[in-house]
This record gives C-alpha cells, structure tokens and sequence, in this order.
C-alpha cells in the first residue's frame, strides 16, 4: 500500500471514529453489562419475576387482568402478555399507554405482584439506551446506520492493520510506555476480536432495522410475510355477540399448533388488526420462538399460521441472529464471549479516542516555539581581567 492511501484509510477511520464510533462503543459497553445485569436483576427481585404462590397448579384467567389494565390505562392501551417460561415464573404485561412500564402478575391468581416504569431500574433504563438510544424506532433506524458504518470502520482499521510478512506479530509492548502500549491493544486487539465485533455489531443492525429484513427477503426474491387482514363480517354481527375473552384467544392458538406453549400474546390497539399469539414449537431455535398465530379478535377465528420456518427469508433469519447477538444460542458460554466482545468493542473506542488526544497534545507542544535564553546582563562581566 502506497503511503498516499494509507494515509487516506487512517483518515476515513479516524473520523469515522470520532463521528460514532465512540457512540457504538458506549451502547457496546451496555450491552456487555446487560449480559450481567439481567440475570443479577431477577435473582434481586423475585418479588416481580417469581410466583408468590410457587409453581401453579392451574393458571387463573387472563381476561380479568386485562379488563382491569384497560379500565386502569384507558381502552386505546397497548398490551403485550409474556408468559413465563418458567414454571414458577410471573406473567409480565408490557403496557403502553397514559403509562409506559410492565406490570408483574402472580399466574395462580392473577393479582399484581408490582410494576416497573419503562426507564425504572438499572436492567431496563440500560437495556433501552442500549437497544434504541431511548428514542423509539427513531433510535433503533440510529443505531442501525451507525452499526453499518462501524463495519466499515473495522475494514479500514483491518486494512491498515494487515501486515506486509506473515505470521504477523501479536504482541503487546508494555515496556515501552502507555501510548505504545495503548496503540497495541487497539491495533492487535481490533485485529484478532475483529470478527467476534464484528458479528456482534452486524447483529444488533440487523435486529434494530426493520428495513435491512426486508432487503434480505427482496434479495432472495421473496415476499415478506404480512399479517392476514379482518374479513368482513355481516352487518350487526358484532353488536349481537360479545367480544371473546383473552382466554379463548389462546385455547384458539394451542389447538392450530399443539404441543407449542405459547411465549407473548400482542393484543392490538385498534379494533381492525388482528391479535398476535407466538408459540415456540419444539425445533424453533429462537428462545422465545417465532410462531405466530393470527386471530379475529372480534370471533376467535383463526386467520393464519406462520410457522417459524416457512416465514420469508429475512424474518426466517432472526430465529439465529437474536440469540446469536445475546448469547443465548450457546448458553453460558457464548454470552460471556458476547460480554467479552461488548467489551473489546468499549475498549477499542476509548483506546483509539485517548491515542488521538494524547497525540494531538504531543503534536500541539512540538509545535510551540522553544522558550528563548535569559539574555545576560550588561553589568556582567563576561571576562575573568
């Protein structure tokens, strides 16, 4: 490579680094901790993720819970149901309306066991800057843009990374100070974890955006998978027949997959959208599963199955990107190499920032004049007579 173009690559990457990287590598850092926190923040609050009773031995109705919300938060409040994957776990309603927040309910007997504001406490005001920046999908379509110009950021600091003799020298010079010492962690560090970063940060874009699932399937020459629309039902057909209740959604959706506990229920806010059921059948790779049952909410009809592996190829792609991007794919020991590479993208950020300010300090003091000699007094003798 030519000193010309190197020096045009160290400059992309430089500011390129200045511009978002230090942003990335900051919701890096969160996500590291969140690997940590999550499980710490269940363990220090069974009052909200555990069941007071113990284990049920038959789960209470969800349709009270779900007046008594509605009735609470006003009718145009959005509900999302999580039921709990583990057996004395809590059922977690995710409420958007007059209050954002997720309310805590003992499944035995459906009362409420506590709340949490969107932002209250540590795990989720660190897992909403750390998933959308706080701003929504404003946020998320944010994180995305700066997720892919980190790519590029990382192929620019591989290109000047790679060495002209193999194998190259992976080594760290301590003895020589902290600026060269700094330079080789963020030098060898960014070229050895490059790919663990790199999956890491190409993940989270993935899962952020929308958009970039639709660009997969539009690339495959597929059609996305759309929810089914209401049919039209005849005229005064509503106003004679009472709405079904939440439970018999639910019986609706374990009968069209059977033997597939069902994960969230999304109930929607306008009366024309259809009620979502995921189900994680047994050979879905997704730990929440990505089964989806669609429903008439006005006739517990079913609408449509789509079964996690006949979705289109982008949405088909997240039932391995999201517990790739968590750790939860491999268990325990691929979320601490998620946490390691949350924590080597953290430190290849403040590395590069402290080794361009520390050389800025250094070029700014050799540019300063030397300070001139004191000139000699005319009173003072200059010879020994």
């Amino acid at each position: 490579m030519t000193s010309v173009l190197r020096r045009a690559w160290l400059r992309v990457h430089r500011w390129l680094a200045l511009s978002v990287g230090w942003l990335l590598a900051a919701v890096a850092f969160m996500g590291a901790l969140l690997v940590v926190v999550g499980p710490l923040d269940r363990a220090l609050h069974p009052e909200l993720f555990r069941a007071r009773g113990g284990a049920p031995a038959a789960a209470a109705p969800l349709e009270p819970v779900r007046a008594r919300l509605l009735r609470e938060f006003g009718s145009g409040t959005a509900l999302v149901f999580r039921l709990p994957a583990d057996s004395d776990g809590t059922v977690a309603v995710t409420v958007k309306g007059r209050w954002a927040g997720t309310v805590y309910v003992d499944p035995a007997s459906g009362q409420e066991q506590g709340r949490r504001g969107e932002m209250e406490g540590v795990r989720n005001l660190l897992f909403k800057l750390h998933s959308s920046l706080g701003l929504q999908e404003t946020g998320k379509a944010i994180l995305a843009w700066i997720a892919l110009a980190y790519l590029f950021l990382l192929v620019t600091g591989m290109v000047l990374w790679w060495p002209r003799r193999w194998p190259p020298r992976l080594r760290i010079e301590w003895r020589k100070g902290l600026l060269r010492a700094l330079f080789d962690v963020h030098r060898t560090g960014g070229a050895v974890l490059g790919l663990l970063i790199a999956v890491s940060v190409a993940t989270g874009a993935y899962m952020a955006w929308p958009p970039l699932r639709d660009a997969v399937t539009l690339l495959a020459g597929a059609r996305p998978v759309k929810p089914p629309k209401l049919p039209q039902l005849a005229d005064n057909s509503t106003q004679t027949v009472p709405a079904p209740a939440l439970d018999a959604l639910l019986a609706a959706a374990r009968a069209a997959v059977p033997g597939a506990p069902v994960t969230f229920v999304t109930l929607p806010v306008k009366p024309d959208k259809p009620v979502r059921v995921r189900l994680k059948t047994a050979d879905d790779p997704h730990p929440n599963g990505l089964s989806s049952v669609w429903l008439d909410p006005r006739t517990a009809r079913v609408l449509a199955v789509d079964r996690w592996n006949r979705l289109d190829p982008g949405a088909r792609a997240t039932v391995i990107v999201y517990p790739l991007h968590t750790g939860e794919l491999g268990g325990p020991l691929l979320e601490a190499v998620v946490a390691l590479g949350g924590l080597a993208l953290a430190a290849l950020g403040v590395s590069g920032i402290w080794l361009w300010l520390r050389r800025r300090a250094i070029a700014r003091a050799a540019a300063q004049p030397a300070p001139r000699a004191p000139a000699r007094s005319a009173a003072v003798r200059t010879d020994r007579g």
